[in-house]
């Protein structure tokens, strides 16, 4: 079967490899018919976060069909329908039943204390092969997946995996709540999420922040303010626009990939440039830093806590922030001092994506919210490595790349 493959820094290939197999009575088979490209995926490729293993299936996002279960999987059988949840949980554990399923004791092959594991990640995380494959297993079949109803589509499901989840549990940790000033840092499809969540749970307006037209764009037409750290200021414009007091919660939807301004009032001083570059080495000291080629493919973000620094900066005093873009165990840079004298709350973490998730299948099948305008570039799996260039290159319009498998 086809699958993408990670062989090492700017090296991944669609290669032909073995069909997975039912390894453990509680593994599941899926047929792929949708998996979809991350800005997570890209981390692993740009080499700020690592180490990867050589061979590792990328992805953590899929909808599919069931063709075979293990004796230990009850609930589901084979013809089910299902979303795969990014995270993997065995539901059994006390932090499964507590649903803080991306911190589960049992399912990480490295132990309890080892942290989320999750499809198409670092060594970590398991690692566990990914879901940008024709076929996979699923591991803790029974925590891992959602059935789907019939009225809601593959492409809507799609969402569902990871992103729309991640979305929510951002506002969650920010503790969104009615009336609030949010702002959200990146208008990449997680950014756009994380907006759209933070109106459902009660933001009176939303603020997002980014450097690209037309994902600003794209937040726009969620009726979001919006603000181009390329043209200003976005520390100056969110205490103009929030009369001098900052907003109330901040969700940081960048991460360590984070770019710095490169012209306008923000751009950075050549100390400051001197200071991220050192950052950079420090997050990514194998990857590229120029990347690869004259199309600069798999260069790493120039201003890994340039999100940090501003997220601090513009929320409130007593103001709240949570963190779902992603920082791996190099990332080391944090304003914490100023955190700390203007009072804040910072939560931060991967999502709980089977206790989140069930209320967002109902939403979009009971027409609450359609989540798929935003889906921007749709591709069969054959064309994958294409459109992981593209996106890595932050092509214009490039928001969320669905993949299918064309032959389903």
């Amino acid at each position: 079967m086809k699958a993408v493959v990670w062989h090492g820094i700017g090296d991944i290939r669609l290669d032909e490899v073995p069909e997975p197999t039912i390894q453990d009575p509680h593994d599941a088979i899926v047929h792929i018919t949708r998996s979809a490209i991350c800005g997570t995926d890209l981390h692993f490729v740009r080499g700020t976060m690592a180490p990867m293993q050589e061979g590792t299936i990328l992805g953590h996002e899929a909808v599919g069909v069931v063709t075979s279960v293990g004796d230990a999987v009850r609930g589901f059988s084979a013809g089910d329908r299902v979303v795969i949840n990014s995270t993997i949980s065995c539901g059994a554990c006390r932090y499964c039943r507590m649903g803080q399923t991306a911190q589960c004791d049992v399912a990480n092959p490295n132990g309890p204390q080892a942290g989320t594991s999750f499809f198409g990640g670092p060594e970590s995380t398991g690692p566990v092969n990914g879901l940008q494959a024709e076929y996979v297993r699923v591991p803790w079949a029974q925590n891992t997946m959602h059935p789907l109803p019939d009225n809601v589509s593959d492409e809507q499901a799609i969402l569902l995996s990871d992103i729309f989840p991640t979305g929510w549990f951002g506002a969650e940790l920010a503790g969104v709540t009615r009336g609030d000033v949010v702002v959200v840092f990146g208008a990449g499809i997680v950014g756009q999420f994380a907006a759209a969540s933070a109106f459902k749970q009660g933001a009176g307006r939303v603020i997002v922040v980014d450097g690209e037209e037309t994902r600003l764009a794209a937040a726009l037409a969620q009726n979001c303010e919006v603000v181009d750290y390329n043209r200003e200021d976005p520390v100056q414009a969110i205490m103009d626009l929030t009369n001098g007091i900052g907003a109330d919660a901040v969700i940081d939807a960048v991460g360590v990939d984070a770019e710095r301004p490169k012209r306008g009032p923000a751009a950075v001083s050549d100390e400051q440039a001197a200071a991220f570059d050192a950052e950079v080495a420090q997050v990514a000291p194998d990857a590229s830093p120029d990347g690869f080629g004259e199309a600069q493919q798999w260069k790493p973000g120039d201003g890994p806590s340039q999100v940090a620094q501003w997220a601090v900066a513009c929320v409130a005093k007593y103001g709240r922030i949570g963190i779902i873009g992603v920082y791996g165990p190099t990332a080391q840079s944090y304003p914490i001092g100023e955190a700390m004298n203007k009072n804040l709350t910072i939560r931060m973490g991967n999502c709980d994506h089977h206790s989140v998730t069930p209320p967002l299948i109902d939403m979009v099948a009971a027409g609450q919210f359609d989540p798929t305008a935003l889906i921007t570039e749709h591709e069969g799996i054959g064309s994958a490595i294409d459109a992981y260039e593209a996106f890595d290159r932050r092509e214009p319009g490039w928001i969320k790349v669905e993949l299918s498998d064309t032959s389903a």
